[in-house]
């Protein structure tokens, strides 16, 4: 005990020591909303069909100069965009079962139209259907809307071109990572390695933008569809690497430069109580081989925990996931230390929720069932990981990746025994004039415990994301 307290209070020191001495960034005011002006558009976590981001407007709270730096024409986006991946995504689908138009479906409704478990992944389809134990998350009405185009911020977009070429894969297919500079490194995967260029593209995903500060909220939910938890945090975060949108651009300072960091998240607890003022902080690192650095303040005992490297595979407090399923998937690509193989299973449309604009969807208290959520077709790459190493606790994922955002919209991942053992889907929002992807809303399923996790996450780019916003430090003396 007394070495551990020795080993905190020298770690403390450390962190405020860094922070005084950390490079100078652009000073800017912080703009932010409260938790509970973002509950006055939309409750959370239940029973608010109300459309939260068209009465929750970012433009009243970012400063006007900040969001014209952000926001972009829709059409020069969505023509740039299409050249790069080299399709629109609503030319490519309506190929299987064309019978399934857009409109309003009920679960009693499948008999009446097969078409459905055709377009649907195996998976989700079972949760269209009503409410009823042991999960939550059911969809028993879907709402299927014709597909949309979909595409980044022109600064994202002229990245992508600028620097397209430039990454490479060594003979085993693993980024040279120095060698990624900004944009999606491999805008149209192709050749031997084409699993790992889609892969790649998911890891150095553009998800929120250079940085913003929000909400994550998550509602544990049992078998009997009984609430068992709920936790909410602010979160921060602050990209290191491929900055485009936001000054300073590149490489966020010299330090992440010379140190390979990509970026880092700070999180300060405000549930339940027993959390309130607790906080963790990670710092993730471009060499694969380094390990991230993971550090959690306990504010009840005013002490501090750095995680070992095999926390990544620990269950995260409260939630159906392990560290390594940050935003679906974020295990570090390695050939030696839990290394995979990489397969494409499937390249096809799937009928999915795949992203909001105006944020009805909501999950009901009754039957604990998902509502209000938009469908559409999805172009869909499906990527296999067969994991190597009998030692880690997944034997394979598979990754249901969209193949014009690259972003990864569900996962399933299965034990050592080859059962399935935790899914994630997730259903973005995309804001048009941004030409951007935030997280949103999500369900977690544990399908051995028989657990589910609802989770909303409410962001806002900024401006003014510092490294003092992601050091622990400085969430320690908030939580105080």
């Amino acid at each position: 005990m007394r070495k551990f307290k020795i080993f905190s209070t020298g770690l403390m020191v450390f962190l405020i020591v860094l922070v005084i001495i950390a490079p100078p960034v652009l000073a800017q005011k912080e703009y932010k909303i409260t938790y509970a002006e973002i509950e006055k558009y939309k409750k959370f976590p239940y029973d608010d069909a109300r459309p939260l981001w068209k009465d929750f407007d970012i433009k009243k709270i970012i400063p006007p100069d900040d969001y014209a730096k952000i926001t972009f024409n829709e059409e020069a986006m969505k023509k740039q965009w299409a050249e790069i991946v080299g399709f629109k995504a609503p030319d490519v689908v309506g190929k299987i079962a064309p019978e399934i138009k857009p409109g309003t479906y009920t679960y009693q409704d499948k008999e009446k139209y097969p078409g459905l478990k055709e377009l649907m992944i195996p998976e989700l389809y079972k949760r269209f259907a009503p409410g009823s134990p042991p999960f939550a998350g059911n969809f028993p009405e879907i709402k299927v809307i014709p597909t949309r185009q979909y595409y980044y911020a022109l600064p994202i977009a002229e990245a992508t071109k600028k620097h397209n070429g430039f990454a490479k894969l060594d003979d085993q297919g693993y980024l040279d990572q120095r060698s990624y500079i900004a944009g999606l490194p491999f805008p149209q995967p192709e050749g031997k390695f084409k699993a790992q260029h889609i892969i790649y593209n998911w890891d150095k995903r553009y998800y929120g933008g250079d940085s913003f500060f929000g909400f994550g909220q998550f509602l544990g939910i049992t078998k009997r569809l009984t609430e068992d938890n709920l936790m909410i945090a602010e979160k921060y975060t602050l990209r290191m690497i491929g900055r485009v949108l936001t000054e300073p651009y590149g490489w966020y300072d010299k330090r992440a430069e010379t140190n390979g960091e990509t970026g880092g998240i700070a999180l300060r607890f405000l549930a339940p109580r027993d959390m309130f003022g607790s906080a963790m902080s990670q710092l993730y690192y471009i060499d694969p081989t380094h390990l991230d650095l993971a550090l959690f303040y306990i504010g009840g005992m005013r002490r501090i925990r750095k995680m070992s490297t095999t926390d990544t595979q620990d269950a995260v407090s409260g939630q159906d996931v392990i560290y390594d399923d940050n935003q679906g998937f974020s295990q570090k690509l390695n050939p030696k230390l839990f290394p995979y193989k990489y397969e494409i299973i499937g390249e096809r449309e799937f009928l999915v929720p795949f992203a909001s604009i105006d944020g009805a969807g909501y999950l009901s208290k009754k039957g604990m069932e998902l509502h209000d959520y938009e469908f559409e077709r999805r172009p869909t790459y499906v990527v296999q990981l067969t994991q190597l190493d009998r030692n880690y606790v997944y034997s394979k994922r598979i990754m249901y990746i969209d193949k014009e955002t690259f972003l990864l919209y569900y996962i399933e991942n299965y034990d050592r025994k080859g059962r399935l053992y935790r899914t994630a889907l997730s259903m973005s929002n995309f804001r048009p004039l941004e030409g951007m992807f935030y997280e949103y809303d999500v369900v977690f399923r544990d399908h051995l415990d028989h657990h589910t996790t609802f989770g909303r996450a409410l962001m806002i780019p900024t401006a003014w994301m510092a490294r003092d916003n992601i050091d622990l430090g400085g969430m320690v003396m908030k939580g105080k």
